[in-house]
């Protein structure tokens, strides 16, 4: 961990309402770094937080952001970014080109989101409610209570049970919230092709919008050829991104949908840049978080704000954490998420401890 006048990191760990599971095991807190950069007269703060099996480890995090740090403690970014590589130091690199980035928009005096593309004012940003996994009778619960606190696009886990239970859990949600509300779909690469098929054919009359990452991340032929049959239901993907490059995804045509994770693709400004390149290619983006802090939370907010009529992003993560390193300046309301307006992200460094 560093400290100067200029440049610091300060580590910090915060528990979760309830463990998350991932491929690696189950996660019951989330830690990582932030970091501060001063630069063009601005004080700029950013967030390192890994997670296993989507980015480096802890102390590979903690390493690069060392090594960054002091390359760039003269001033020099370009030589803190040359020591971040994107593809091994994910989350290392997303807090530093945010805190660059929250530095740059400061100085400019326009909020993040109008420093990609300030074209445009925006307010809020359309979020699902992620109801997860769970038995028939409590996700008809959780669907049910999401859609009365105002959220019209639920995302449901999948994968987890036989594919028929998974069918009949989507359909008892879709009898209780009615047509009206979008349903998402979440089978973290759990299915075979054969399953995939069986589960988008029963659930294409349900109206399902989309079924994210229905097959390995690796398998991109086998999601090129689902999308090419797949009748109503999209296809997004997630755990390919981590694997593959957009390009090959392009070229691959396995995707309706992208969902993107700042965290895991190495800052903001890359989430931008892959979104807009998803849209010129008839790609839908969708930005969520990896159930980051507060910082890189509301860094990824004002990056489905740039993105022009967004589609509804995985932003409302914030109450998964059962403590926050400062207050929310982007709540959740009636199903969107509001967007801080301040010069930068919209947290200062100090209300962080930095």
């Amino acid at each position: 961990m560093s400290d100067d006048r200029s440049a610091s990191t300060r580590s910090f760990s915060l528990p979760l309402e309830s463990p998350l599971s991932t491929a690696s095991g189950d996660v019951d807190e989330r830690s990582g770094f932030l970091v501060r950069y001063d630069h063009r007269g601005e004080t700029g703060i950013g967030e390192a937080t890994p997670l296993p099996g989507w980015t480096e480890s802890l102390a590979d995090c903690e390493a690069a952001l060392d090594r960054a740090l002091a390359a760039g403690a003269d001033g020099d970014h370009s030589a803190a970014l040359l020591e971040l590589d994107a593809k091994e130091v994910r989350a290392a690199r997303h807090g530093f080109a945010t805190a660059l980035l929250d530095a740059d928009a400061r100085a400019d005096g326009l909020p993040l989101y109008r420093w990609f593309d300030d074209s445009r004012t925006v307010h809020r940003v359309p979020v699902n409610a992620t109801v997860g996994d769970a038995d028939r009778e409590p996700t008809v619960e959780r669907a049910v209570e999401a859609v009365e606190r105002g959220f019209d696009c639920l995302k449901l886990k999948v994968g987890a049970r036989s594919v028929d239970a998974d069918i009949e859990r989507v359909r008892a949600v879709r009898e209780a919230v009615g047509d009206d509300v979008a349903l998402r779909l979440d089978a973290n690469g759990a299915w075979s092709r054969n399953e995939a098929e069986r589960a988008i054919d029963a659930l294409a009359p349900v109206g399902v919008a989309y079924v994210e990452q229905p097959l390995p991340a690796d398998d991109l032929s086998g999601l090129g050829a689902l999308r090419e049959r797949s009748d109503g239901v999209d296809i997004a993907l997630d755990e390919t991104l981590a694997e593959r490059s957009m390009a090959e995804v392009f070229d691959a045509d396995a995707a309706d949908v992208v969902v993107l994770k700042p965290m895991v693709l190495g800052g903001p400004g890359t989430a931008h840049t892959l979104a807009m390149r998803a849209r010129d290619e008839g790609i839908e983006p969708v930005v969520t978080t990896t159930v980051d802090a507060v910082v890189a939370r509301t860094a990824a907010v004002h990056v489905a704000a740039a993105i022009p009529d967004v589609a509804p992003c995985g932003l409302a993560t914030g109450e998964l954490l059962a403590e926050d390193l400062a207050p929310d300046p982007a709540p959740v309301s009636d199903g969107s998420i509001a967007v801080p307006q301040e010069p930068g992200v919209g947290i200062d460094a100090s209300e962080v401890g930095l």
